[in-house]
Parts: C-alpha cells; structure tokens; sequence
C-alpha cells in the first residue's frame, strides 16, 4: 500500500512510492525494522509532510538523518516529542535563536517539541529519513537522497518562493537542486555540538527567513519561541 499524507503533498509526490529505487527501499526498511531497532518508529516516518501540506511550505530547514538514541526522533528534522529532553543539536538551534532574538522571550530549553514549527509551514525535513539505533547516517545511500531530492525538486517547480535553510553538508549538497531564482538558500554548519561553532552560531537564519517572509509577503512570520 502506498503512503498516505492526506494533503497536497499525496498528488505532488506519491508517484515516488512506485518508482523502482523506493521499492528497493521499501525492502531495505523492512529488513531493518525487522532485524534492528531503527528510528524513528515506522509509522512516523513521513510526519514532516502530514504536518505540513506542500502548499503551505514557507520554509524548509534540511538536516541530516534522524536522531538515533530511544525515543527522541518522531519525522520532523531536530525535533523531539513533548516531554523528551532536547538533544544537543537543538538545544544549539536554541541558543542561536536567543542570540538573534535579543529582548524576547527565552527558548525554553525544556521543551524540544517543533510541532508548532511545521504548524507554521516550516518543513522539518531530513536528508535521510530513518536511521539505526546508535549508528548515525546508518541509511545513508540506500534510496532516502533520492527521495528528498525529488521533495526539493517539487518546492523548487512552485511559483511561490520558499526559503530553504541547509545545515550541514548533506543539506548543502541539495542547493543545486534549487534552481528558481525567486526562492532563498540559507546555508550553515550543521548545529552539532561537533560543528556549530564553525558555522552555525552567528548564521542569522532565524531572522533572515522572517525578513524574506515578511518582504515577499509569504505569510506571518514565524514565531520561532513557539512550541508544541
């Protein structure tokens, strides 16, 4: 049975499902899930796009792959459930959101739920979409790129510009994908503790992606404070 978003995204990108490549994904995953413990649990693979209709998309922030310690990924890029302590990552992307932000309200950093993001029409989209238990980037090359290669291309056919904020260097390796010049690439280090310091802290994205936004009227501004 092919995967349901219930949304736009099912006609702009279910014919990806019958394509040789993701039955031979398909297959992989069932390998793994049968034989591993992988991430996120099955069922939430596709959550970025249920959670965010195609149409609706104002932003796209592309990671790596999932988190891969229990209970924190859930299919939306550096997000985890409610009552799951941020990770790392995060807690960087908080930081740096506090930094552009002077004189507003704090990141909790208790709170690691990004629900309300999507909500906004930001896409929480990762490179690679699941991932074994303790081995990160462990589904590299198995079909996923070619996958979110094809998302990509999809926003990058819309009229409607979209900001796409690349972190890391497998995010980074899509911008030539984006090839309409009304959208935005914002590009930094990924926000690791490994990393952010080459890159990450001091990017602006948070600020710039409302600035883009608001000038090319593309909705409300993101309220990046917001959770849940």
């Amino acid at each position: 049975m092919a995967v349901q978003f219930n949304n736009d995204w099912d006609e702009v990108i279910g014919g990806e499902f019958e394509k040789p490549y993701y039955l031979a994904l398909r297959e992989f995953l069932k390998a793994e899930y049968g034989t591993y413990t992988v991430y996120p649990p099955m069922n939430d693979i596709f959550n970025a796009f249920r959670a965010t209709p195609y149409a609706d998309v104002k932003a796209v922030i592309l990671g790596q792959d999932p988190y891969h310690n229990p209970g924190q990924a859930h299919g939306m890029c550096f997000s985890v459930r409610k009552g799951v302590p941020p990770p790392p990552s995060l807690l960087n992307i908080y930081k740096e959101i506090d930094a552009e932000f002077p004189g507003a309200a704090k990141c909790d950093p208790a709170d690691g739920c990004l629900e309300d993001w999507a909500r906004q029409g930001v896409l929480l989209l990762n490179t690679v979409l699941t991932v074994r238990a303790n081995a990160p980037m462990s589904h590299r090359g198995q079909g996923w790129e070619r996958f979110t290669d094809a998302v990509i291309q999809k926003l990058n056919e819309r009229e409607k510009p979209v900001v796409f904020l690349l972190w890391g260097s497998p995010a980074r390796a899509k911008a030539g994908l984006i090839t309409g010049e009304r959208h935005f690439i914002l590009q930094a280090a990924h926000p690791s503790p490994l990393s952010a310091m080459s890159g990450f802290f001091h990017c602006g994205h948070f600020k710039r992606a409302n600035q883009i936004i608001a000038e090319h009227a593309l909705g409300e501004p993101v309220d990046w404070l917001k959770r849940g």
